[in-house]
């Protein structure tokens, strides 16, 4: 797991080392240990490295290949790289390292971009070659990793974050009106290639993109789940009983594949259903001395801090190395300013700085851990899924938007600038559009392949990618193991959404975790005293929001933005989300990173 840069010409000039060497700077978190650069004309690669497999500089990055012709920076994880290691040794390809890395670049020389259909884990890659000149990005199915771009018709950049791509200089600052939109109707996530300035876009989940020398590209979606019950014919006609067997079993895989590493692996406990349940099927491959973490805060407004009365139930059950970690409301302020710092987008998810604060003490312990993300998207455990069993197809959109959307359209031009608001309905159609594509059987099941492959990606997946890499800690999600994705889209609807949601995987796991954890109620991170803005947060907004800065910029109406001020707690989303928060978090994102 590190951080990856790059810069490549297509007009004659060589790549700007400087640009590319300042990129990488800005990303010395996500890989303490160890720095490189290359290059050569038109192409320079640059890398941040975190030691987890391979910890000698044999394995050290950008790794070029004299051989093969081959340059590559590389971020993420090739669970089966060892399978892979000996297939192309068996093929005859010489190794100088037990990199997984090497086994990419070796890989890439045999099977060009379609190395990706055999790669298990979690990656974003650059691929140079010498004779061609040609550049190959990539990203994994679940876009864990990612991929930020900025170019245009002389140049494109390539970095693992958009604030390393701002360090490089020259970049399209504005703000992308389509983005806005959704950022103010998805609770903060721009899905897609967007993102909220106009100059950067993301490479896609699931996406190889092949860039010629003189600057022409041709894109492939290497894969997406179909959600059909006859996407997986070895499954056809399972009794429920087998479904729960299938289930429980593709995850003892997941979190198997999950432990390769040269390094301790350890588990972060909240002590719901997720979590709990990769300690106990780690615990029944025999893992001893397990690392796992729990957070807690301090109550407020009513709400309880912690939840640790469940991770210590779980901890006790299976004889885990646990630590409870319990920050106080006074670390709050500078964990969230220091939160904003590390995204790469803004996220108003109070979830942010819960992850922030915990990766910051768990990396004192390891530098790796499985994490329980996912889950609820794949099984279908959030409450906008239950209204959708038997809807006519026509219809999901419209309750997917009543149940998920913050605001519908044309709620926001009371608080979108008029020169921002696009007159379409940008984050419908966009809606509209994905649940519309065939592979999908039902309503329901068009729009769990949505929340897998757009919402899920730039949410929770992006959130812990970026809190954990914060502290250089590289976090693994099993329940976004690829062949479990596949399982659980092909499974029957009903098992799905049995016992208020995620039914099949309850069900598979009676026998290893106790009932008080299974059937809890439904659990997140709690921090009370960010879910509420008053007090010093409530003038970290007010500052942002009323600064020249803001003023200058325009975004919102002035007019709401005070009645806001004036009443913090008065406007809250569908989901929840306070609008306040909402505002005050981008102009915060913004203004920490110099936009």
């Amino acid at each position: 797991m590190c951080g990856l840069s790059g810069e490549v010409r297509f007009d004659g000039a060589p790549a700007d080392i400087g640009a590319v060497g300042r990129m990488t700077e800005a990303m010395h978190e996500r890989g303490p240990d160890g720095c490189g650069l290359w290059s050569q004309g038109p192409v320079a690669l640059g890398h941040r490295r975190l030691k987890i497999i391979d910890l000698s500089e044999k394995a050290a990055q950008p790794m070029v290949d004299g051989e093969l012709g081959l340059a590559v920076v590389f971020n993420g994880c090739l669970y089966n790289y060892g399978e892979l290691r000996e297939e192309l040794r068996g093929a005859g390809y010489r190794f100088f390292s037990t990199s997984d890395t090497e086994v990419l670049v070796k890989a890439f020389h045999r099977w060009g971009p379609a190395c990706v259909e055999r790669f298990k884990g979690m990656f974003a890659f650059a691929v140079h070659e010498r004779d061609t000149g040609r550049l190959t990005l990539g990203r994994d199915r679940l876009g864990i990793k990612p991929m930020y771009l900025a170019g245009d018709g002389r140049r494109l950049r390539f970095a693992s974050t958009l604030p390393a791509l701002l360090a490089a200089g020259d970049v399209d600052t504005g703000i992308d009106p389509v983005a806005l939109h959704h950022y103010m109707t998805f609770h903060s996530l721009v899905p897609g290639e967007r993102t909220i300035l106009s100059g950067v876009r993301k490479l896609p989940p699931a996406t190889v993109r092949v860039i010629e020398a003189d600057g022409t590209a041709t894109e492939h979606r290497y894969w997406e789940p179909s959600h059909t019950r006859g996407a997986l014919p070895e499954h056809a006609g399972l009794s429920a009983g087998e479904w729960r067997q299938a289930v429980l079993e593709a995850l003892r895989v997941a979190v198997r594949r999950r432990m390769v590493a040269d390094v301790p692996v350890g588990v972060l406990l909240s002590g719901g259903l997720d979590s709990s349940l990769i300690v106990a099927l780690l615990a029944e491959q025999g893992q001893e001395d397990l690392a796992t973490f729990s957070i807690g805060f301090e109550a407020a407004g009513g709400e309880q801090g912690d939840e640790f009365a469940y991770s210590d139930l779980v901890a006790r059950r299976f004889g885990t190395d646990h630590h409870r970690i319990r920050i106080p409301d006074a670390r709050l302020l500078d964990g969230l300013q220091d939160a904003v710092r590390a995204m790469s987008e803004p996220m108003v998810s109070h979830d942010c700085v819960a992850f922030y604060l915990l990766s910051q003490e768990v990396a004192r312990h390891v530098k790796v851990v499985q994490s329980g993300q996912g889950a609820d998207e794949v099984f279908a455990g959030y409450s906008w899924f239950p209204p959708l069993a038997g809807a006519p197809r026509e219809q999901a959109a419209g309750i997917y938007a009543r149940a998920f959307f913050d605001r519908p359209h044309d709620g926001l031009a009371a608080i979108v600038s008029p020169g921002l608001l696009p007159e379409h309905d940008a984050s419908g159609d966009f809606v509209r559009a994905h649940l519309a594509r065939p592979g999908a059987d039902t309503a329901l099941d068009a729009v769990l392949r949505l929340e897998t492959t757009a919402m899920l990606v730039d949410d929770p997946v992006k959130r812990v990618d970026n809190m954990t890499m914060a502290h250089g800690l590289e976090a693994r999600t099993p329940f976004l193991d690829h062949d479990l994705v596949e399982l659980a889209a092909a499974c029957p609807a009903e098992l799905k959404l049995a016992h208020g949601g995620k039914g099949v995987l309850k069900d598979a796991v009676r026998r290893l975790l106790p009932a008080q954890v299974i059937d809890r109620p439904k659990g997140y991170f709690p921090v009370p005293a960010v879910r509420h803005v008053d007090g010093a947060l409530l003038e970290l907004v007010r500052d942002a929001l009323t600064s020249r800065a803001a003023r200058d910029r325009g975004l919102f109406r002035q007019d709401y933005v005070d009645r806001l001020l004036a009443d913090p707690e008065q406007d809250r989303a569908t989901t929840g989300v306070n609008t306040l928060w909402q505002l005050g978090l981008l102009e915060l994102w913004l203004q920490t990173h110099g936009v």
